[in-house]
């Protein structure tokens, strides 16, 4: 089967390429490039010994997908392609849903015409809101996001719930994950943002090899126990796992229709200094910090329920917090300036 993989050259999308490849499926990626780059395209084949056709376009090019179906016999989609920083969303709301929704609509519909009815789509533990309890389940209803990030992805869950009623056909996983980190044992692929990163990982990291002075932690006055955010951090080998094993479920429901969510996390929520403490334990990196205003849009904590996933796709985690510690800065020191 020929899998599209949207955003395929960026770092979760990048992950579960390869590994799909490993579990002998057909990748097409398709990416703007607007966050991520080829060379990570190439790295993937590099480890693999497998080709991937690639398209450099973008999901909100109607003409560039109905060119991508008709070349290619696709089997299922999975929906990488977002922007996805919290922060910045607040600031640029329009960018967030113009790329977030119109792009997933715009994949829809090209889905829908080219006859391609199995989809996966890269969710966010967000949809679950301000105020819902941890851990999250799968059963609690759709929030009301504090981000216009958030909101995206509420939105979209909201679209592929309706294009299920509309098409009895379509067949559809939303999967929502907590916070990827780490990069592939090889250090050969891992996270590169372009420009300031908006997450902790990779801003540790960027510290430790001397490309930025100090770390900011945005807020020590939260109500937990050391004042910083706490969050669900997952080893993004695991997480493409997760990819593959939804695929692979997915394949094997001959009478289900609709849309199915799954959390993929550790369940074991890590606060931001606990994060930085253990980099520098396993490391032996220094990383210099200093606090900083809270983030508009961030909460304290939160944390997922995966049993779920694990009765059900027979997935769950095998990775630790000192391995994604680990595999982070592996990556990180064997390319000092990411992929460039």
């Amino acid at each position: 089967m020929k899998i599209l993989v949207t955003g395929g050259a960026g770092f979760i999308g990048s992950h579960t390429v390869l590994a799909l490849l490993e579990s002998n499926y057909e990748v097409v990626v398709l990416d703007n490039l607007c966050n991520s780059t080829y060379v990570a395209i190439e790295r993937v084949e590099a480890l693999t010994g497998k080709n991937i056709s690639f398209i450099h376009g973008d999901i909100n090019c109607s003409n560039t997908l109905q060119q991508l179906f008709a070349e290619y016999d696709i089997g299922a989609v999975l929906h990488f392609a977002a922007l996805k920083a919290v922060g910045e969303s607040v600031q640029y709301p329009y960018k967030y849903y113009e790329n977030n929704v119109s792009g997933t609509l715009c994949l829809l519909q090209a889905m829908h015409y080219a006859d391609v009815n199995m989809f996966i789509f890269s969710s966010s533990a967000t949809v679950y809101g301000e105020t819902s309890v941890v851990p999250y389940t799968e059963s609690l209803a759709l929030g009301s996001p504090s981000s216009p990030y958030g909101a995206s992805k509420v939105m979209i869950e909201r679209m592929l719930a309706d294009s299920a009623i509309a098409h009895p056909n379509f067949q559809a996983i939303s999967l929502r994950y907590f916070n990827p980190i780490g990069a592939h044992p090889s250090g050969v692929i891992g996270e590169d943002p372009k420009g300031i990163p908006n997450n902790l990982m990779p801003y540790i990291t960027q510290v430790a090899v001397g490309r930025r002075k100090k770390l900011s932690i945005f807020g020590n006055d939260y109500p937990t126990k050391d004042g910083t955010c706490r969050r669900d951090y997952i080893h993004v080998v695991d997480l493409a796992e997760g990819h593959v094993k939804a695929l692979d479920w997915l394949q094997k429901q001959t009478e289900f229709s609709g849309v199915e969510a799954f959390n993929l996390g550790t369940g074991t929520p890590v606060s931001v200094l606990e994060m930085v403490d253990t980099f520098i334990v396993e490391t032996g990196q220094n990383v210099p910090y200093e606090f900083s205003p809270r983030r508009s849009g961030d909460l304290p904590e939160f944390w997922a329920d995966s049993s779920k996933a694990q009765k059900e796709l027979g997935w769950q985690t095998q990775l630790t917090l000192t391995d994604m510690v680990i595999d982070t800065w592996r990556w990180q020191k064997n390319n000092p300036n990411g992929y460039e």
